[in-house]
């Protein structure tokens, strides 16, 4: 689902998604329409403008992320330094991409999220670890990461778990099972005082 104020934008982002051949984009909308939609289509992946007039992305994302089946929501920006990055990150954002990178970031970041991965544009990810507010989504600043508290194991996991992989993928590369490397995860994200995999992703990069 594809979540934006201007029209043609969000039919030109429908035409570069489907454009996959395995993607299919379920609907289309408005920020006051997304909520009903989302209800109505069950889309697995919302693509949601930050900044819309009539009802602004993170409203969007609070209601979408209140649904009993909501989708993996990722934000769309026109701006690398959008102040309201941060804040969605902290509201369970599992993607940032801007908007002029869409037709090389959008497609492979979408199926990144419909696995279960995160997708951040390299761009986003640069204003993330350059900004004061990056400190503020986790208990955490990124310099003083409590590394020492996590095992080898789990430090491997969050390496890899930084580059945007999935649950599986990171189980292929590291020859381990899916329901072990989902531990790991849980257990990275709790001592991190991360509460989902892009925040963790945003720490373990900004502390390098």
């Amino acid at each position: 689902m594809v979540v934006d104020d201007d029209k043609l934008l969000r039919y030109g982002l429908q035409r570069i998604l489907e454009s996959a051949g395995d993607i299919t984009v379920t609907a289309v909308c408005d920020g006051a329409d997304a909520v009903a939609q989302a209800v109505l289509r069950r889309p697995d992946v919302a693509l949601v403008d930050i900044q819309m007039p009539d009802l602004d992305g993170l409203s969007v994302l609070r209601g979408l992320r209140r649904l009993e089946a909501p989708p993996v929501v990722a934000m769309l920006t026109g701006f690398g330094t959008d102040g309201n990055v941060a804040e969605a990150l902290a509201e369970g954002a599992a993607g940032f991409f801007l908007k002029d990178a869409a037709a090389r970031e959008l497609v492979p970041g979408v199926r990144l999220l419909a696995a279960g991965g995160s997708a951040l544009s390299s761009r986003v990810m640069r204003s993330l670890r350059a900004a004061p507010a990056v400190s503020r989504t986790a208990p955490n600043t990124p310099n003083a990461l409590p590394q020492g508290t996590l095992t080898g194991r789990e430090r491997d996991v969050l390496d890899l778990l930084a580059t945007g992989m999935t649950n599986a993928q990171i189980a292929e590369r590291l020859l381990l099972s899916r329901s072990t490397v989902k531990d790991h995860v849980s257990s990275v994200l709790a001592k991190l005082g991360a509460s989902n995999r892009i925040q963790a992703a945003v720490l373990a990069r900004s502390a390098g």
